[in-house]
């Protein structure tokens, strides 16, 4: 090398060939430290950390071509790795390779799995189903459907909480791109009548993604779904909840009483555990033992002694309630109410001087009082023990590169509740649809919260066993602002659209 000075990461960047990479196993690069450039009148220009530890002429052989050394930091080679290895310019032409692959191989695969594990171990098998994973990691996917249809093989993405489909491809190639994942995620091949369940995990761009993986047989054949659990951007911070003015300071005051219970409410996917893993981070301090039990983990949290559910070993949430009250918790999350025996032993730790945390799948936060009656909990221990309850939904908020003035009509305000005037209707906007967005208008999400504080006639209503319509029109009266309201407000600040408050809410 006629310069030992390291090439900058930028001026490498600049000589990347992602498909010229691609031929390559990432293996043998990552373990010797290469990085293969560009080709320039037939010599390979490859980018080294330790020059003096490789062998010139084996090298040559290896890339069938003259080469020369450029130098560069090792952490540079191996992020760019990362960054472009799986990132060919065009998923067409991933698809070209499998077409061109043997049709032999592809035709007999259903069957045998050993010739499976063969195909599914090709080349381009494992490009193309690293390209759906960090396509996915990319596009901000929360989830990778991979669909099993009469005919064909559909990949969707779930990105902002919609599902979008991205690849359709013959169906020829579903049995080697589900045993692929199978094999990623250390799961059996070879069985294809019961579900299960894996986990495996990437670095892409730098960032540690956790995924877990399901696999269900349908009709068609197998079908699987992969949630991404990005621990990057996993940001613990009360104020990128979505809580605005009053429910802010409200969430801030009920999260640091001393005991009692504080449920949350909603749907799967409505961003409950991010809501209950930034209370407990607000909690968090050496002063104080916490302690949850969660199916499964999803983040590791400093500090805090987190307990994964395992329901074949005996480890349910009544079992492993059980054992933790004898390890002096202050904090318990209980991941979620799902039994009456669960129920009892939150009550009766919330009743003893503990602040639990839980959740509930009901449609809204009155709703959780008439669901803990119907388990079988006596009146008088839901009342002495729920501080609050909390509602939430996820929203789209406005795309922040094609977001624009929007013109509602009166008619279409008031199916929210907002009265058409000036002040209203001054910051609202609208997403035009951009390639920032994918087309859709929205960018990113929020939470809207309907938060129910247990007052005195909250409790006698519950000890009368009322309706949850009763509990929810009292709380109405204290100034409680259901989900709608709370994202009407959203509207109006210009975070998102009439529609997009429409679609995930419903009036009662």
């Amino acid at each position: 090398m006629e310069n030992d000075r390291p090439i900058s990461q930028g001026q490498l960047e600049e000589l990347i060939d992602s498909e010229f990479l691609a031929k390559f196993p990432y293996s043998f690069l990552e373990k010797f430290l290469l990085l293969p450039l560009k080709s320039e009148d037939g010599i390979v220009q490859v980018a080294v950390s330790l020059p003096l530890l490789l062998d010139k002429g084996e090298l040559e052989l290896f890339f069938h071509a003259a080469i020369s050394f450029l130098p560069a930091r090792s952490e540079d080679i191996l992020f760019l790795l990362e960054k472009y290895y799986y990132h060919p310019t065009s998923s067409q032409k991933i698809l070209q390779e499998l077409d061109s692959t043997s049709d032999s191989i592809v035709d007999e695969i259903s069957e045998d799995s050993d010739d499976l594990l063969e195909f599914a171990n090709q080349a381009p098998i494992i490009r193309f189903v690293n390209q759906i994973i960090y396509r996915a990691v990319s596009m901000r996917a929360s989830d990778i459907h991979l669909q099993t249809l009469e005919n064909d093989f559909k990949v969707r993405y779930r990105i902002d909480g919609v599902l979008h489909d991205i690849f359709l491809l013959p169906k020829k190639y579903q049995a080697a791109i589900i045993s692929r994942v199978k094999i990623i995620s250390d799961l059996d091949i070879a069985e294809k009548r019961i579900p299960q369940d894996g986990r495996t995990s990437i670095k892409a761009d730098s960032r540690q993604i956790d995924i877990r993986v399901s696999i269900i047989p349908t009709f068609f054949g197998e079908s699987a779904v992969l949630r991404l659990l990005d621990k990057g951007t996993f940001i613990l911070d009360m104020a990128k909840l979505g809580l605005l003015d009053a429910d802010y300071s409200c969430f801030d005051h009920i999260i640091k009483a001393d005991h009692g219970i504080i449920l949350l409410t909603g749907p799967t996917g409505s961003g409950k555990t991010t809501t209950l893993y930034t209370a407990l981070s607000v909690l968090n301090n050496p002063k104080v033992n916490i302690i949850t039990l969660e199916d499964p983990v999803e983040y590791q949290l400093p500090s805090i002694n987190q307990i994964q559910i395992n329901p074949r070993a005996g480890l349910t949430f009544a079992a492993g309630f059980r054992s933790i009250l004898r390890h002096d918790p202050d904090i318990i999350m209980v991941g979620e109410i799902r039994d009456l025996e669960t129920a009892e032993m939150a009550i009766q730790a919330s009743l003893t001087g503990h602040l639990v945390f839980s959740t509930l799948h009901t449609n809204d936060a009155a709703s959780a009082f008439t669901r803990l009656l119907d388990m079988g909990i006596e009146p008088f221990l839901i009342a002495s023990s729920v501080n609050a309850i909390i509602a939430q939904r996820l929203i789209r908020l406005i795309c922040p590169e094609c977001g624009a003035p929007a013109d509602y009509s009166a008619s279409l305000l008031q199916e929210i509740s907002i009265a058409c005037d000036q002040n209203s209707s001054a910051t609202m906007r609208m997403g035009k649809g951009c390639s920032h967005c994918l087309q859709t208008g929205y960018y990113g999400r929020t939470g809207i919260f309907e938060i129910l504080l247990s007052d005195d006639t909250t409790r006698e209503l519950v000890m009368k066993r009322s309706s949850s319509l009763d509990i929810r029109k009292h709380a109405l009266k204290k100034g409680m602002k259901t989900l709608r309201m709370d994202g009407a407000r959203k509207v109006c600040a210009g975070l998102t659209s009439v529609a997009e408050i429409l679609r995930v809410t419903q009036e009662i």
